[in-house]
């Protein structure tokens, strides 16, 4: 029995990506920020994991995503973090009751979130007054 068109048309409405070689489309994995919650490409996310046990835990980044456990992501961003600790997003991500030690993923998001102000001459807009 050959297919029915209509099941081609529905599949085919699912398939996110671009065909790029010709092989099909490339799925990218994404998953949603819990600052902002916005879907990204995992790539573009940090994940994060609790470590620790009873009401008390700290959370641990994991750059590499190799830490076992149930992991959340969040933008490397310090809007992104503020945001997720006004909503005590962290417990509710991780399915986890109690305190979380925000300190070392706060510690990290620092050191990896690019800097917004430099006196490099580069980052400078060139823009001409006659324009």
């Amino acid at each position: 029995m050959p297919p029915r068109p209509e099941a081609d048309r529905i599949r085919g409405k699912r398939v996110r990506g671009v065909d790029f070689c010709g092989a099909g489309p490339v799925r990218v994995p994404e998953r949603t920020c819990i600052g902002c919650r916005l879907r990204a490409p995992a790539s573009a996310l940090l994940r994060f994991v609790a470590v620790g046990a009873g009401d008390s835990f700290r959370l641990q980044p994991d750059p590499n995503r190799r830490l076992p456990g149930r992991g959340a992501h969040l933008h490397p961003d310090l809007a992104c973090f503020a945001q997720a600790e006004r909503r005590r997003a962290f417990g509710r991500a991780l399915r986890l009751t109690g305190v979380a030690d925000t300190g070392l993923l706060a510690e990290h998001i620092r050191t990896a979130a690019p800097r917004g102000t430099t006196d490099d001459e580069a980052s400078v807009p060139r823009h001409d007054p006659a324009r």
